[in-house]
């Protein structure tokens, strides 16, 4: 990392880069393996002795500052997996500032303890929030275990695609925990319904292939209901029925047919109609044919 020349005392010999700074008297400090690996014992030790309140606070924001490039580099380990680098970014940089605020100066080295809690963050991250559909948390490990399975018995150039038996007996799960993991590793992402399934210009989405609620099951099951209840009725009133609402035609032409009045052709359709929707749901008890 780079050295401060300002700082350094007589007699050492400071590097450019990241690499062992050996002192006059020939003894070696710690070396920093990483340029995004500052010295900040001094700002830890300082912000552990505040209290809380604005100078805390800006102490603070001085260390996530510092250390900020080493949580992106973190971040871009997992680039390429579904998620955008600034996402992962502002994950990784949430487990910086929680990485800060639970160290422990005494501990030991800052950098040891914010590598696994940056990391641990962003893994976090995957497998609470990037899942298109919600899986069990053991389902979500039974497909990373199958995942890497499958990925260290193809390493071999020629290998084939390994069968369930094969992933079962390499990573001791039973097969049916494979098929589990198998079918979790389609559900990390979902497919558009406007994605196009064929190509061309007869071409279809897979909203193309699904179907949709039609009405005529419902008159299906409307006209059995009702069957029973019409052969029930006595004739005149299925006729008057029958020309109501299969000739379309009015009360007033009705009666004139049968020579009663319209106020009557208006009681028997409704007597009618509530005596056969009563049987249909089962709320009336079916009586003999002809009976009124």
């Amino acid at each position: 990392m780079l050295t401060d020349m300002s700082t350094s005392r007589p007699g050492t010999t400071t590097p450019a880069t990241g690499g062992t700074t050996t002192s006059a008297t020939g003894g070696a400090t710690s070396r920093r393996n990483h340029d995004d690996a500052p010295d900040t014992a001094a700002l830890f030790a300082r912000m552990a002795e505040l209290e809380d309140g604005p100078e805390r606070d800006a102490v603070r924001d001085e260390l996530v500052t510092a250390w900020l490039p080493m949580a992106h580099r973190i971040a871009g380990r997992f680039r390429d997996r579904g998620e955008s680098v600034e996402d992962l970014r502002q994950v990784a940089a949430l487990g910086l500032v929680k990485a800060i605020d639970r160290f422990d100066p005494s501990r030991g080295a800052f950098e040891s303890y914010a590598v696994p809690t940056i990391t641990g963050e962003v893994k976090r991250h995957f497998r609470d929030r990037m899942w298109a559909l919600r899986v069990p948390r053991r389902v979500q490990e039974l497909r990373n275990r199958v995942r890497v399975a499958r990925r260290e018995l193809t390493q071999n150039p020629g290998s084939p695609e390994p069968t369930v038996a094969d992933i079962a007996a390499h990573t001791g799960l039973t097969e049916e925990e494979v098929a589990a993991g198998m079918e979790a590793l389609e559900s990390f992402s979902t497919l558009s319904l406007d994605a196009e399934l064929s190509a061309g210009d007869d071409g279809y989405s897979l909203a193309d292939t699904l179907g949709e609620t039609d009405t005529s099951y419902d008159v299906v099951v409307d006209r059995e209901a009702a069957k029973e209840g019409l052969r029930r009725l006595p004739e005149r009133e299925r006729a008057i029925l029958y020309m109501r609402f299969f000739e379309d035609m009015t009360q007033s032409r009705i009666a004139d047919r049968l020579g009663i009045s319209q106020m009557h052709v208006s009681r028997l359709i409704s007597r009618s109609c509530a005596r056969i929707r009563e049987e249909a749901l089962g709320t009336r008890r079916p009586g003999p044919a002809g009976s009124r």
